[in-house]
């Protein structure tokens, strides 16, 4: 694992623990590191010096001012902005001498003639006119590396074999290539994966509502479900499977099978794949996942065997672990209720509270607390009484739990246990006595 951080103007402090955060949580490991460029200043400084040795680079004096009226006149004429040369002509001793008391920063020295091309493994061939390429800056005046020359220099030195990136990389490809060419090194192979895209197919932004993966952890997805997914951006399975491991991922992969056609990042996909990873967790594993979730993302503890209990009347319906409390809060949250919510069926509140009282002496005198039991003796009493057993039931449902949609409601009361199932009844019934 390196960790890129020699832009110290674009540098966020927080953003390395939240890379390694992530990634254990998505359970990849890495065998070394993690290795901070920052902290390896003296040899891309060395390396930037052997380039200037080598007339492969040369020190460049030009303040920013002088440089920002290069870019403003490049804009003027609709060109790229870049620099002019104007110090690659000095001569080495002269730029030698000045180096030892003015600000400087090294660039490389780009041919101005023929093309630079490399081989991309997704893409084939891809040439560049020499003449369009930059002179670009490899290390700047405070002696901090730019990325070109840090990330070429460690893959070198860290043997890197493949380089692996987004697309938007592509024009950038050649400044590697030539400063590989430049230190006498092979270049690593190269393959640029085809950006994500939004669902209105422009390239994914917060404005598209693209999340970062502890935010899509936050929101109650599986790593090895999102894993799976992003598996599937850009690549298939050789059998066409939707759902698999990633050890499977890891064996099956080959980047004859990547698409150069923008993936679109699919939340409903997602979404659905979640689902299918939440069903296949047995009770207990569920249950401790959806323990952990509550721990980390919401700073609720909620015991293990509770959970256990309620997982079973979930499981089917949640796709997300993150849609747990809105659904099942109530086993653990306390519950209130006000005479609008209660009067979902547009009863009477004299209707609603008879209802509640004569439900509630029912249960006070029930012995056998199970699901089925209870069910036969409400719908008993709804047909004794000439009440609609649906009403009943949705009256009892927001008395009981505190919302209008939850899981079954006499599985939910034998889990809540008689007390509590009839406290939440009573308390139900006192809003209505004093609403009437």
């Amino acid at each position: 694992m390196r960790i890129e951080d020699t832009d110290r103007v674009r540098l966020v402090k927080s953003a390395e623990g939240e890379i390694i955060e992530a990634l254990e949580w998505l359970g990849l490991k890495w065998d070394e590191g993690p290795i901070r460029q920052s902290e390896r200043l003296p040899i891309f400084q060395d390396y930037a010096r052997k380039l200037v040795e080598g007339g492969h680079a040369y020190y460049c004096f030009c303040s920013e001012e002088r440089l920002g009226k290069l870019r403003e006149e490049s804009q003027r004429k609709g060109l790229s902005p870049r620099y002019d040369g104007k110090c690659r002509r000095l001569k080495p001793s002269e730029a030698r001498e000045r180096a030892k008391k003015e600000p400087f920063v090294i660039r490389l020295k780009v041919p101005k003639t023929g093309q630079t091309s490399f081989d991309d493994l997704i893409r084939g061939k891809i040439s560049f006119e020499n003449k369009l390429i930059d002179d670009q800056v490899l290390l700047k005046s405070d002696g901090y590396p730019t990325y070109h020359l840090a990330a070429v220099v460690d893959d070198h030195l860290m043997g890197i074999t493949h380089v692996l990136r987004g697309e938007e990389w592509i024009s950038s490809t050649p400044k590697l290539i030539l400063l590989c060419k430049a230190f006498g090194w092979k270049p690593p192979k190269l393959a640029h994966f085809p950006l994500l895209r939004g669902a209105s197919h422009a390239k994914l932004s917060k404005r598209e509502g693209a999340a970062g993966i502890l935010e899509l952890r936050g929101e109650g997805y599986l790593p090895e479900a999102l894993i799976n997914f992003l598996a599937l951006l850009g690549w298939s399975h050789p059998k066409g499977k939707e759902i698999f491991p990633v050890e499977e991922f890891v064996k099956e992969f080959d980047l004859t099978r990547v698409s150069t056609t923008a993936p679109v990042f699919d939340w409903e996909k997602l979404n659905w794949m979640n689902g299918e990873y939440i069903r296949q967790l047995g009770v207990s594993t569920l249950a401790r996942r959806v323990g952990e979730y509550l721990q980390t993302c919401r700073g609720r503890k909620v015991e293990q065997e509770l959970l256990e209990k309620i997982i079973p009347l979930v499981r089917e319906r949640i796709k997300k672990l993150g849609e747990f409390e809105a659904l099942a809060g109530f086993f653990f949250n306390d519950v209130a209720w006000t005479k609008e919510e209660l009067s979902v069926e547009k009863e009477s509140m004299e209707s609603i509270a008879e209802k509640l009282s004569v439900a509630a002496k029912l249960f006070e005198g029930q012995q056998t607390w199970e699901a089925k039991v209870l069910e036969e003796q409400t719908r008993s009493l709804a047909a004794k009484n000439g009440w609609e057993a649906p009403a009943l039931f949705m009256l009892l449902r927001v008395a009981v739990t505190g919302q209008t949609v939850s899981p079954p409601l006499f599985e939910s009361m034998a889990v809540l246990g008689k007390d509590r199932s009839l406290s939440r009844i009573q308390g139900a019934l006192k809003i209505a006595e004093q609403a009437d």
